[in-house]
């Protein structure tokens, strides 16, 4: 980032609630399936089980989600797996959350009304028809995968055609190789400035 932007502004991703999994429920049509919180561990020798448990939206069908088959105990960290004997609450975030674990399990994850952007808006003012120089950074409470092009429209309380055209015109300036149409999960940052462009000041708004 650019060490001479004279303002810094914090964007922030914030948690309404976890995914839901969605796949096939043996007893009823649903597909929706919400985390129960626990864990369940099955010993057999020195081999070990553990199943994540979600319950069913429509029916309240309890279903296991394996994260661990066959493993060997030893090969499982001890406070690990005192987590999930313990139903422990990062540990659900953690993988109700994870997409390598829907992928490996074979189903996908429903981000819609999980997450809220907050800002400190409105951080930019206009200053003899410029922008003032600012630098964002964007936080995540949660790794929801959310279109770089829609955080910068509902942040900036822009439309998409106006955001892009900011992007082109140079007054949105995004690092690296990052692109307004892929999707981001995790923190990055941007900035924002150097030319003219009126817009309403930012807000939060929940997913749609």
């Amino acid at each position: 980032m650019n060490q001479d932007l004279g303002r810094k502004s914090l964007w922030t991703v914030r948690q309404l609630g976890l995914p839901a999994v969605v796949r096939s429920c043996p007893d009823c049509r649903c597909t929706r399936h919400q985390a129960a919180g626990k864990f369940r561990v099955n010993a057999n020798g020195k081999l070990l089980d553990v199943w994540m448990l979600v319950l069913c939206e429509g029916c309240g069908r309890t279903s296991k989600v394996p994260v661990h088959e066959r493993i060997h105990v030893r090969e499982l960290d001890g406070a690990r797996r005192t987590a999930f004997e313990n139903n422990d609450g990062d540990l659900v975030h953690e993988l109700v959350t994870s997409a390598s674990l829907a992928e490996r399990a074979g189903y996908r994850l429903d981000w819609e009304g999980t997450w809220a952007l907050e800002t400190d808006m409105p951080f930019i003012e206009l200053e003899q028809g410029a922008l003032a120089d600012t630098e964002v950074i964007v936080g995540f409470e949660l790794p929801v995968p959310i279109r770089v092009e829609r955080l910068l429209m509902e942040g900036l309380g822009l439309s998409r055609g106006r955001v892009r055209a900011l992007i082109e015109e140079g007054l949105i300036r995004l690092p690296g190789r990052l692109r307004a149409s892929g999707r981001v999960s995790a923190g990055f940052g941007f900035a924002v400035g150097g030319g003219s462009a009126p817009f309403m000041p930012g807000f939060m708004r929940e997913t749609r």
